[in-house]
């Protein structure tokens, strides 16, 4: 996909649940002000937060989405990387920090019966966060952008953390207030575990890791079915932030001119770029073919 078109979906994407994020953080602060809630008041924020985050994803996919230049010939897309491994570490402070509250709330007993209204805006949040997240996350498959993906997560975390405040107003309202730190300490444990698998996806786009065998067995097809390819002698390959960049050396009959091998070459590399678009380059050395006796 273009990065014009990434960028336009990005964009989109992020207009929409910035204004869906600022509509419902006053909500749910509002709510928590009015209905005596430390955790709406608390979960208001965690909202809040989001702005900054989709902000930020727009950011790096406008810095991905630069073409290339002469400080950097192999492109900018490593930047969405970057921003993702961000995302993933705010996700997992704003986790650390549900969790402590919790824990902190145990410790010292800190409980208190919240109105009808903070139970109201958390059945609202839930429902509004989970559409967020499966409108980004559907963007983020579309275009394949791990940042888009880890900013949809961010969402879902808002309505986990939504559940638990349900769960924890809900059981405050019962006279069981307990259930309230409880919640957020399980939500705390679930947002981290997201957290940790976004950054671990955007460390392998940075310390170019294999694309994988899916995408080896596809370049070996490609090449086997080229004309003057006498065997394939190496493939390698790594991610490139969202791309992929191979390098193959591949064997021809070494009494063909300089010509002829090139010509060979470039439709090697012609039909591996054409058949997979998520290839970025591909760069084909060729040898001259020498037949063993075994």
């Amino acid at each position: 996909m273009e990065n014009e078109q990434r960028l336009k979906i990005t964009a989109h994407v992020g207009k929409i649940t910035i204004i869906a994020n600022v509509i419902l953080s006053l909500l749910k602060i509002l709510a928590g002000l009015i209905a005596n809630s430390g955790a709406m008041l608390a979960d208001g924020i965690h909202t809040l937060s989001d702005v900054a985050t989709t902000f930020a994803v727009i950011i790096g996919m406008k810095m991905s989405s630069k073409p290339d230049d002469s400080d950097h010939p192999y492109g900018h897309e490593k930047i969405e990387a970057v921003v993702s491994k961000l995302l993933a570490i705010l996700l997992a402070i704003t986790a650390i920090g549900i969790g402590y509250s919790g824990i902190k709330n145990i410790v010292l007993k800190n409980f208190s019966r919240p109105g009808t209204l903070a139970l109201i805006a958390a059945i609202i949040s839930i429902a509004v966060k989970e559409w967020m997240y499966h409108y980004t996350v559907k963007a983020a498959n579309k275009i394949e952008s791990p940042s888009l993906k880890a900013d949809a997560w961010h969402h879902r975390s808002d309505a986990l953390s939504s559940i638990g405040t349900l769960v924890g107003i809900g059981g405050a309202m019962l006279g069981i207030e307990i259930l309230d730190p409880i919640a957020s300490i399980v939500v705390c444990i679930m947002i981290i575990r997201v957290s940790v698998e976004i950054y671990i996806q955007a460390y392998n786009q940075l310390i170019d890791k294999s694309a994988g065998a899916d995408i080896l067995n596809k370049i070996k097809y490609i090449i086997t079915n080229v004309n003057g390819v006498c065997s394939i002698d190496d493939i390698k390959t790594r991610i490139h932030g969202t791309r992929i960049f191979a390098d193959v050396e591949i064997s021809v009959n070494g009494n063909i001119s300089v010509y002829d091998g090139h010509k060979i070459a470039q439709n090697v590399h012609d039909k591996i770029e054409t058949e997979i678009p998520d290839i970025k380059h591909c760069m084909v050395h060729v040898n001259p073919y020498i037949k063993t006796n075994k």
